[in-house]
């Protein structure tokens, strides 16, 4: 009798049976693209209690995640994608059961689709153990973000600041939901605390319940091409993640963004809360007064 077969007869979830195990864990995670994501989806499988995990990347909101991942991993390493999306547990059902599921989303928050709709469906969110949310500082966010599409020499001048200007919108929707975070029940990490006390990092894994296995920075991660600045960058020490707005302060087109974006109230004040020194650098940087106590969030 195969696993499936015994999940089937004990009446386990239709998500189980497909995934060929019970997950000891099963956590979403939500980030903007250039915060650490794919750092801290490494580090939470090796973190793992069981030391198995399956990992679900930059899957399409809205629809399966089961059919709908850019990626997939197995304990850290790169599976047969193909292979996946076509039969699931022929390529997961070795992670057994008691294994962790880490399904992540990139660019999206949990409030750019409620009360209409949940992000996951038609996967039962009833079963997840967890949702993590991953935000980093505006100034080093927004460099990095920028400095990666003008890599991309398809992306002209005004596409680029088109997406970045739009991300900036879901990136204070996702401040939000971090002031929210204890009414929602979701657990917040903030990459540059993450990337800077191991302290920091052996909380977060108390809060979900996981032990200390691997309470390292891990390797450079290979998704999106890796560090924006630092190509030759393998081992996370070595990056200088908290320098990043510095080393973009005289691109004209960093401070073009940057500009508008110290005009847009409703991200400033989120600013002021969540990142108090940021907010006081952007309008330095845009050279604009601070704005006014008391306006919308």
């Amino acid at each position: 009798m195969t696993a499936m077969d015994r999940q089937m007869d004990a009446g386990q979830p239709r998500e189980w049976t497909r995934l060929g195990f019970v997950p000891g864990q099963a956590l979403r995670m939500f980030g903007m693209r250039r915060s650490g994501n794919h750092a801290i989806a490494n580090w939470l499988q090796r973190n793992a209690p069981s030391g198995h995990s399956v990992f679900m990347n930059n899957c399409k909101p809205t629809t399966d995640p089961f059919k709908s991942f850019r990626s997939i991993e197995l304990d850290g390493k790169i599976a047969p994608h193909r292979k996946a999306r076509k039969d699931l547990a022929s390529v997961t059902a070795r992670a057994e059961d008691g294994a962790m599921l880490l399904i992540s989303y990139e660019d999206v928050t949990p409030a750019n689709f409620a009360p209409m709709r949940m992000v996951s469906e038609p996967f039962d969110e009833t079963l997840l153990t967890g949702d993590v949310l991953i935000y980093r500082s505006f100034l080093n966010w927004a460099a990095s973000l920028l400095k990666k599409m003008q890599a991309n020499d398809s992306y002209s001048l005004l596409r680029r600041n088109a997406i970045l200007l739009h991300a900036m919108d879901n990136y204070r929707l996702l401040l939000k939901q971090v002031e929210q975070a204890d009414d929602l029940g979701f657990t917040c990490i903030c990459y540059d605390d993450w990337v800077r006390s191991e302290e920091y990092r052996g909380s977060i894994l108390a809060q979900l319940d996981l032990p200390v296995c691997d309470n390292s920075l891990g390797q450079v991660q290979s998704y999106g091409g890796g560090s924006s600045f630092q190509k030759e960058a393998s081992s996370a020490d070595e990056l200088e993640t908290s320098r990043r707005w510095q080393k973009m302060s005289e691109d004209p087109e960093f401070a073009a963004v940057l500009n508008l974006a110290a005009h847009d109230i409703k991200l400033t004040h989120r600013l002021e809360r969540v990142f108090p020194r940021d907010a006081a650098l952007l309008a330095r940087i845009a050279g604009v007064n601070p704005p006014p106590i008391g306006g919308p969030s």
